[in-house]
């Protein structure tokens, strides 16, 4: 794996929040208790609180995962909520985020790149792979390399901290945490812990 936006904050928050998630399964612990147990930094517990907090109950039929992670001094928070098709490939039908970027100052900006920060690192745990034979790409184009498709993105729900803190970045912070929100839900509902990406190598996209 190479870089995507949010450069190594993909891949390691990726490690980090999936083995987050199977600490608190081996604790016994539910995996949101588990972290705000060991969670010490405020904003962080504030991003997660809040991103669990708006999404509310888990809706029939679909199994959650969380994910918190601090990049570019902005925490995201999300919360994953992810159905499994009858073909066994993985459905994620809504995510909820939490944000805390300092200082809000354009409230619709920051809502527009968590957006498409997201999209962006869900289309690369899903699908998206490059791979090589005798050294050439085998890839051509799009028929053979499928980005996310519009009926691929969940409803996005984005809450913003109001914060004092000094304004921070936007751009990058809402890719990282996706990945493990989505792959921590496929874990409880399968039993499947992903641990190469993407996911279609598995059979779940």
């Amino acid at each position: 794996m190479l870089w995507w936006r949010s450069v190594g904050h993909t891949h390691t928050a990726y490690v980090v929040e999936t083995m987050m998630d199977e600490l608190a399964e081996a604790a016994g612990a539910d995996p949101v208790e588990f972290r705000l147990r060991h969670l010490t930094d405020a904003r962080a517990r504030g991003v997660l609180e809040l991103a669990v907090e708006k999404a509310g109950v888990v809706p029939d039929g679909l199994t959650r995962g969380i994910a918190v992670h601090k990049s570019f001094g902005s925490y995201v928070a999300e919360v994953a909520d992810v159905r499994i098709r009858e073909d066994g490939t993985v459905k994620v039908e809504r995510v909820t985020c939490g944000v805390d970027c300092g200082v809000p100052i354009n409230p619709s900006n920051i809502e527009a790149q968590v957006q498409g920060a997201l999209g962006y690192g869900l289309s690369a745990i899903l699908r998206e792979e490059i791979t090589m034979t005798d050294g050439e790409v085998d890839q051509s184009n799009f028929p053979d390399y499928r980005p996310l498709r519009i009926t691929d993105m969940p409803q996005v729900d984005v809450h913003i901290v109001r914060s004092t803190e000094a304004p921070t970045g936007i751009g990058e912070p809402g890719t990282p945490s996706i990945g493990p929100a989505v792959a921590n839900a496929v874990r409880r509902a399968t039993g499947t812990a992903v641990r190469e990406l993407p996911f279609s190598r598995h059979g779940l996209a």
